[in-house]
């Protein structure tokens, strides 16, 4: 039987250490979820190691197979273009797949869910509580529409109403909508940060929580993050093992 392919954990990066934390917590849930399949982290920018660097390394080693997964929410700039350049200039031996984003997926409504209950709400807080979807924002237009779409499908599951806000890009702001779920009469209101790590736009996140009665945390090593990128690489490393043969 083939090796299995390696998974390559693909972060943004960020100036603020907290983020490559956060990232290197989420992937040793990953490994401790499944023992024995390799997974190596790198970032685009900002932290170390970097993308190349790592894929060179595993040709260096020998390694044929690298399913890569971009750790971004949405499918805007980074998925569509950064991520497969630098993907195109790995070394030739190397065959790589990259896997879809991690969202939309119902896993990540349970991981918000979960981080609001951490925060003190309780399910039976649902149906008065609005809930404020802060993502971290995109001038991509099909990442915004995305956003939308999940914070309408989340109201179906029993909130007072939820609004999704932007830290950067599109409007509105987390600030704005917590004033608009005030006014709709919403009992309590809640933020929940849509980001996977700190940084400095889920700092801006928090300070337009300033109004609200509940700030959750980003969602980090959710356990159901950690079962997302597990999910999207089992859905990336069967073309790749069907196509040498495993």
């Amino acid at each position: 039987m083939r090796h299995q392919p390696v998974l390559l954990v693909i972060a943004h990066g960020s100036r603020d250490p907290r983020h490559a934390a956060t990232v290197h917590a989420l992937v040793r849930r990953v490994r401790s979820a499944r023992p024995g399949l390799r997974v190596e982290t790198c970032f685009l920018d900002f932290n170390i190691p970097t993308v190349q660097g790592v894929l060179e390394s595993l040709a260096a080693e020998g390694v044929r197979d690298v399913v890569a997964l971009p750790l971004l929410l949405t499918r805007a700039f980074h998925a569509k273009a950064d991520i497969p350049a630098v993907l195109r200039d790995a070394p030739r031996r190397l065959r790589i797949r990259q896997t879809e984003v991690l969202g939309p997926s119902p896993l990540l409504l349970t991981a918000l869910e979960r981080r609001l209950y951490e925060a003190g709400l309780t399910p039976a807080d649902r149906s008065s509580t609005g809930v404020v979807l802060a993502s971290a924002g995109s001038t991509d237009p099909e990442a915004s529409a995305v956003i939308a779409a999940i914070a309408r499908e989340w109201r179906r599951t029993g909130w007072c109403a939820v609004r999704p806000a932007f830290a950067s890009a599109s409007l509105p702001r987390t600030e704005d909508a917590v004033r608009e779920l005030r006014a709709l009469g919403c009992e309590r209101v809640a933020v929940a940060p849509y980001v996977l790590a700190p940084g400095f736009l889920p700092d801006r996140i928090a300070r337009g929580a300033a109004g609200a009665d509940v700030l959750a945390d980003v969602l980090g090593p959710a356990p159901e993050v950690a079962e997302l990128l597990l999910e999207r690489y089992d859905a990336a490393r069967v073309p790749v093992l069907a196509a040498v043969g495993a």
